[in-house]
Parts: C-alpha cells; sequence; structure tokens
C-alpha cells in the first residue's frame, strides 16, 4: 500500500481521486489549501504527490519548487489545464515528475499513477538527468547533449521526448501523445507526431532510418527503449 497526498481545491475532483486511489489500496491524504498542503507534504512520509497547480494560498509551481529545493525527491503528478503546455513545461523544469491534462479518464490517471511508482522503487531511474547511449537529458534544466555538445531541440520536441522517456518501455498511441504534447490545438494531426518523431531521430539517435531507442510499433505508436547504442 502507497500513501499518496493529494492538493487540489476542486472538491469533486479531490473525492473522485480519493475514492479511486481508495478502492485501489492507496492510503489517501486530500488537502484542498496550497500553504497547508505544502506542510503536509514536507512533513513526508508519501510516496506521491498529486499537485494541481491553481491553488489558494501557495500554488503549485511554488509548492513543487520549495519541496526540490530543499531536496524532496517524491514524485510529484501535475494536475494542468488543458491545452496549457506553459504550465507543463514550466512544472516539469520545477522537478515535477509526469502531468495529467484536465479532464483526465480515472483510467489515464491510475495508470500514471501506477507508473510513478513503479519508477520510484527503481534505483536506476535518475530524477533530474536521463542518460541513454551518447545522450544526457537534464529535465530540470530543459538540455539536452549528445556528446557534450547541447542539442537543439523546439518545446514540442523536448515534450515529445519527456514523454517517450517518462513512459519507457510502454507503447503510446498517436492520440495519446497527440493530447499530451498538443493539448487542444486544432492545427495537428496524426502526422504531425510522425514528423516530430523524425526530427528527434535525426538529432539523437546514431542512425536514425534504423533508430535503437524512439522505435515504431506498427499500427499502434512509438515507445522507447533504453538499451545500449
Amino acid at each position: 500500500m502507497s500513501r499518496i497526498l493529494i492538493i487540489e481545491d476542486e472538491e469533486s475532483i479531490l473525492m473522485g481521486l480519493e475514492d479511486d486511489l481508495g478502492l485501489e489500496g492507496h492510503e489517501v491524504t486530500g488537502e484542498t489549501d496550497g500553504t497547508r498542503g505544502l506542510e503536509r507534504a514536507r512533513a513526508g512520509g508519501y510516496d506521491l504527490v498529486i499537485l494541481d497547480l491553481m491553488l489558494p494560498g501557495t500554488d503549485g509551481f511554488d509548492i513543487c519548487r520549495q519541496l526540490r529545493d530543499a531536496g524532496d525527491a517524491t514524485p510529484i503528478l501535475m494536475l494542468t489545464a488543458k491545452g496549457q503546455e506553459v504550465d507543463k513545461v514550466v512544472g516539469l523544469e520545477l522537478g515535477a515528475d509526469d502531468y495529467v491534462t484536465k479532464p483526465f479518464s480515472r483510467r489515464e490517471l491510475l495508470a500514471r499513477v501506477k507508473a510513478l511508482l513503479r519508477r520510484a522503487e527503481r534505483p536506476d531511474q535518475p530524477r533530474d538527468h536521463f542518460r541513454f547511449a551518447n545522450v544526457t537529458v537534464d529535465f530540470r534544466g530543459h538540455d539536452v547533449r549528445r556528446d557534450g555538445r547541447t542539442v537543439d531541440l523546439t518545446a514540442k520536441e523536448f515534450a515529445l521526448l519527456h514523454l517517450l522517456i517518462t513512459h519507457k518501455g510502454e507503447v503510446l498511441r498517436r492520440d495519446v501523445i497527440l493530447s499530451e504534447v498538443w493539448g487542444d490545438e486544432s492545427d495537428v494531426f496524426p502526422r504531425t507526431v510522425d514528423t516530430h518523431v523524425a526530427h528527434l531521430r535525426q538529432k539523437l539517435e546514431a542512425e536514425p532510418v534504423h533508430p535503437k531507442h524512439i522505435v515504431n510499433v506498427r499500427g499502434v505508436g512509438y515507445k522507447f527503449v533504453a538499451g545500449p547504442a
């Protein structure tokens, strides 16, 4: 059983999350005020914090920043407004581990919670940096280097790379990727994902036409494989 802290000021969302996570066997604590939520988080003992961004008292950005500045490595799952890409990027830069966009499905949120709790149990999962082959990704610094040289990624390319790495080994459908990276933008299509994947491969793969890390699962989508180059 995992202990989960939810900091969310919308009572209906908070109660729904408490019920869903409680049914999954987790011990859940809810808080509607950001300042009180930060105090609870600082007290420690939680395996995961589910954090809304817009809160009375202390907002979610400041809560995330203060926890990370204090060296608290508890996984943080952010709840963001639909289509607010800047919120997602800022939250990830401050040290959040993943995000779910409102409105979200019960199924999606439970899957994200399970994935974060699984990764927290594995010592080989660095929080701020991730390395594969000759590439180093600094999530907090929003920096990617290949052979020590900076790789220039667009905001969308970085968000896509972060999403793939966060779900390492999992197959992500194109529609899921579109929803997570592009939100409710109306001028994007499944082919947009393919184009951005191709750009990432050109910049990060040793052999872009024979990728070993950002791989296609025919008829489904993409997954990230962290194997040797």
